[in-house]
């Protein structure tokens, strides 16, 4: 019983945000089903499912979640949870995007002020999001000013507080960071800011190691009253860092 364990490969944001050191025991007392979590990008942990090397992927960018079931390397993708991505940035404000609530006009002013801006540039979630921002604001983003990281949620905001840059980061993050130094919420509150995350088991047909009953009793449970109840009962300070909104029937 001791080996009984599945793989999910998560995004660093929900790894860096505690959420999992919060649900999982819980799961695991219950079933007895260890819970082993790779942290990545979603980018990154979506080719891990591809490569057949997680039985489950817990990530948060819808179009890639839907090209990654279309394409048969997934069962069905189901709804879990919500919350959203926000704009970070030095108090003294180079770009006087402060108190704004439109994202696209924020980047558009962050990239005319040609003010520091730390990007993850890890084909993560919050990076996918990040870019089809850049696109629908008609700038693509490049110079001494824009900084591609390559790095995780929580060590971009480190590079961030130290450059001071600004940067989108999803809430639950920010939450759970202690090292903010000069940075403050800046922007937020844009609708093309909400921040779904989804669960997908993969695909038991295309990797037959995949453990797809363990998998999908993990998937279940998170879609479950109990499961969401576990999600929305996490916070920090008082702040309820993510909000259940499962689709029991996967879509």
């Amino acid at each position: 019983a001791q080996d009984r364990f599945i793989t999910v490969a998560s995004t660093t944001s929900t790894e860096a945000s505690g959420l999992f050191d919060h649900i999982l025991p819980m799961f695991e007392a219950e079933t007895g089903i260890e819970v082993r979590v790779v942290a990545q990008g979603t980018g990154q942990a979506l080719e891990t499912g591809r490569r057949g090397d997680a039985d489950v992927v817990f990530v948060h960018s819808r179009p890639a979640e839907d090209a990654f079931v279309a394409d048969g390397h997934g069962v069905k993708r189901f709804d879990v949870m919500y919350n959203d991505f926000i704009f970070v940035g030095p108090a003294d404000d180079p770009a006087g995007i402060k108190g704004g609530t439109d994202a696209v006009a924020a980047l558009q002013a962050i990239a005319e002020a040609e003010a520091v801006f730390a990007s993850r540039g890890d084909d993560s979630g919050t990076h996918q999001a990040e870019l089809r921002l850049w696109t629908e604001a008609g700038i693509e983003p490049e110079g001494a000013w824009y900084r591609e990281l390559g790095s995780g949620m929580g060590a971009t905001l480190n590079t961030a507080a130290e450059l001071p840059a600004y940067a989108m980061t999803d809430r639950g993050t920010w939450l759970s960071f202690a090292n903010r130094g000069p940075l403050e919420i800046v922007v937020e509150g844009d609708e093309r800011l909400f921040n779904p995350s989804g669960v997908i088991l993969v695909s038991p047909q295309q990797h037959p190691h995949v453990k797809a009953e363990d998998g999908q009793a993990f998937i279940d449970w998170l879609v479950s009253e109990e499961g969401q109840a576990a999600i929305a009962s996490y916070t920090i300070g008082g702040e309820q860092l993510f909000f259940p909104n499962a689709d029991p029937a996967g879509a």
